[in-house]
């Protein structure tokens, strides 16, 4: 971030050095920021968990997900929720369409988070996702991916709102990567709070000796040990 301080979430994600975070996201498939959020804003977005508006609850268990819920947020977003979301957008379509010219797809991401939008609901996708996930102890989450319908985007971010080692214990953020032809890599995180994970939706480019190549990505949560473990995924596609 530059000197000058940002007064608002959109403010800091702009801020932040998108030259080295694109440089890890082509290295290691995810990036962590900085703190974007501080203290107080992560516990205004944690007690939404029981105070905000959304469209549907999941319990985990009774899905055979893992255990724990999670709420996806209704129309209209939380102010910081939406302007997270179109912010973060705006920096990753660039990484984004790299990425699948390096594959060869024939999709290409619109500059602005609004047209994507307008994608899905061409496609019946017109449901948010941006959700917040609460885990007691015992609880955890399957390795998954999150795609929602015909249309996604190959990002997604996530910060974890509780604060570790006094909120909660365990709960690790997990990525595990399939590599073609190889064993299977598992990354393992444990981000500060309000920092934001960047990671794939559902595959990365991995290079290789006869070119680039896709590597399978899933993300799930390992088992809270303690306390409660709160957190705020943003996905940038809706849902149908």
């Amino acid at each position: 971030m530059g000197t000058t301080v940002a007064n608002t979430p959109g403010e800091r994600v702009d801020g932040l050095d998108w030259e080295a975070l694109g440089a890890r996201l082509d290295e290691r498939g995810f990036a962590v920021t900085e703190p974007v959020l501080d203290a107080e804003e992560c516990a205004e977005l944690a007690a939404l968990f029981d105070a905000g508006r959304f469209r549907s609850t999941v319990d985990m268990a009774r899905h055979r997900f893992g255990d724990g819920r999670y709420r996806y947020f209704d129309h209209p977003l939380p102010a910081p929720i939406g302007e997270l979301r179109s912010t973060f957008y705006a920096h990753l379509a660039p990484v984004a369409n790299a990425w699948a010219e390096r594959l060869r797809e024939k999709d290409r991401y619109p500059a602005r988070h609004e047209d994507l939008l307008e994608r899905c609901a061409a496609a019946g996708q017109q449901r948010p996702t941006p959700l917040i996930l609460r885990y007691g102890p015992g609880d955890w989450n399957a390795l998954h991916q999150d795609l929602y319908g015909e249309v996604f985007f190959p990002f997604q971010v996530l910060t974890i709102l509780s604060r570790r080692g006094v909120d909660f214990e365990g709960g690790e953020f997990v990525l595990h990567e399939q590599r073609p032809r190889a064993q299977s890599r598992a990354h393992v995180l444990t981000p500060p709070p309000g920092a934001f994970v960047i990671f794939p939706t559902h595959h990365r480019p991995g290079a290789g000796k006869r070119g680039w190549h896709r590597a399978g990505m899933r993300h799930g949560v390992s088992t809270v040990t303690s306390g409660s473990r709160t957190a705020l995924g943003i996905i940038f596609h809706d849902a149908a």
